[in-house]
């Protein structure tokens, strides 16, 4: 049975907690634009584009990061960035800052899984490069769903691994490292998304090279 139609999946190989992430992302700060920005910069803008397009204003952009989508933005959008690293968060609101964005009405450290915001507070959510991230994505998407209102959207970019051959073997054998790391090489889609949830999903492969996928899902 093909994975998007299979069973959930409890997760992958190894665990990340709050202190992985804190600890990989606080090392990474003031290198991410450089390297992971050149890589995910055409998916970042193709999904922020995605974002613009859709009705509605109020935003969360889950894992903000540095801040390199908040630029991207139309001003209608009104956008809220939450991070779990408090040096990523600072860039972002220095970038904010130092463009005069006046659309990013706030960037908070917060928990993906357990936000603070009521129940249908946004429009749209979108999680770039965070479900590899997360100790639990099966917890991010039913949070994702309880903070954007019914009817609204919610977009996940993220890389997900092969099922088969010698990329997938790369993946797994990098798996180990993923602490280190502070992200899962290993991460499938059957591991963030219910059967129910990619039932209703648009899925489609983003530059470079589909290394990323973008998963649309109807609140």
């Amino acid at each position: 049975m093909p994975e998007s139609y299979g069973a959930a999946l409890p997760g992958p190989r190894t665990r990340l907690d709050a202190d992985d992430i804190r600890t990989a992302y606080s090392r990474y700060a003031g290198s991410y634009d450089g390297w992971f920005g050149l890589v995910s910069h055409r998916a970042r803008r193709r999904a922020v584009d995605t974002v613009n397009q859709f009705p509605g204003n109020q935003v969360l952009e889950v894992g903000v990061g540095t801040g390199l989508a908040l630029p991207l933005y139309t001003e209608q959008k009104r956008i809220t960035g939450i991070d779990l690293s408090r040096p990523m968060l600072a860039r972002a609101r220095a970038r904010a800052a130092a463009l005069g964005l006046r659309h990013v009405e706030d960037l908070l450290e917060m928990d993906a899984q357990a936000t603070s915001f009521a129940d249908g507070s946004f429009d749209i959510a979108v999680a770039m490069f965070v479900a590899s991230v997360v100790p639990d994505p099966h917890a991010l998407v039913r949070e994702l769903r309880r903070v954007v209102r019914p009817g609204g959207k919610i977009l996940i970019v993220n890389h997900f691994a092969q099922e088969r051959g010698p990329v997938w073997w790369t993946e797994r054998a990098m798996a180990p490292a993923s602490r280190l790391l502070g992200w899962h090489p290993d991460i499938r889609l059957a591991h963030v998304f219910t059967p129910a949830d990619l039932g209703s999903a648009k899925i489609t492969g983003m530059p470079p090279f589909s290394l990323f996928r973008l998963v649309e899902l109807p609140n």
